[in-house]
């Protein structure tokens, strides 16, 4: 049996196989069901129940019956939220190169200090890099994820949104490489190349996609890449350095996704997706 690492915690494969599948099924999924889907990439029993606890006690699943009773978990609507803000990134095309920028502008009273902290998390969070203190920015296509999250949150009254475009006086792309972490993104797209590109290779050569093993593989790729669209919010091929090696994760991400999430659905039990 595959051993669950860092990588692939027990809480992260519940919420990516929801992602992936369990969000299409035509009812709660059940417990026994969550069993089983989680044993086929490692996952034992007591930590699947561990982690759906916690992820009902976040307000994230919620407890169902079945139409044959059996006890099982369906997910909340601000979780489908979540999940379908994600998609807009998860499941990408390249980003365009002229969207222009959002800028999220934060000041929170001393008497409140405490969210502050908060409010730099989430926006760090969700991919935004820092271009002066209190002043956020990420590209345009972000805004209403963010204005989702923050309302979650109850953030919102503490911060204001622009619109615009950087005229200077530092090139763009000098003022990109002060704002994010490139070298800490990239290393980020290197370890899921080394992780998942082989696996991709190996499917390549195969005429056969049996559905356990695509689901396996498919969902430990996408469990891995979900977080990378927010580690690197996307930002325009021409302020990115020429070798790039996001550009190659997508494709290795893309390339699993049209291979194997069909037959992992069969796996799991669900319709085939058109996304």
């Amino acid at each position: 049996m595959i051993n669950v690492s860092d990588q692939h915690a027990p809480r992260s494969l519940i919420v990516t196989l929801y992602g992936a599948y369990g969000r299409f099924a035509p009812g709660p999924v059940p417990v026994a069901e969550l069993i089983r889907l989680l044993a086929a990439v490692g996952v034992d029993a007591p930590s699947v129940r561990s982690s759906v606890s916690r992820l009902k006690r976040r307000g994230l699943l919620l407890p169902a019956r079945t139409a044959e009773g059996a006890a099982g978990y369906r997910l909340s609507p601000e979780a489908r939220q979540l999940l379908e803000d994600g998609d807009r990134r998860v499941y990408a095309s390249a980003p365009p190169d002229d969207e222009g920028w959002v800028l999220a502008v934060f000041s929170v009273p001393e008497s409140e200090r405490q969210k502050r902290h908060v409010l730099r998390s989430r926006l760090a969070g969700l991919g935004f890099g820092t271009a002066a203190p209190g002043v956020w920015i990420a590209p345009a296509r972000l805004y209403e994820e963010t204005r989702h999250s923050l309302r979650r949150l109850r953030l919102d009254p503490y911060v204001d949104f622009f619109r615009g475009e950087h005229l200077g006086f530092a090139a763009t792309v000098e003022s990109v490489a002060r704002w994010w972490d490139l070298a800490a993104i990239a290393k980020e797209h290197e370890a899921f190349l080394d992780r998942h590109e082989e696996v991709l290779r190996a499917w390549e050569r195969r005429a056969d996609t049996p559905p356990a093993e695509a689901y396996r593989d498919y969902l430990l790729a996408l469990d891995s890449w979900r977080h990378l669209p927010y580690t690197d919010p996307g930002l325009p091929a021409r302020l990115l350095p020429a070798d790039w090696p996001g550009v190659r994760s997508a494709e290795v991400f893309r390339g699993l996704h049209r291979r194997l999430r069909d037959a992992g659905a069969e796996f799991a039990g669900v319709p085939r997706q058109d996304a």
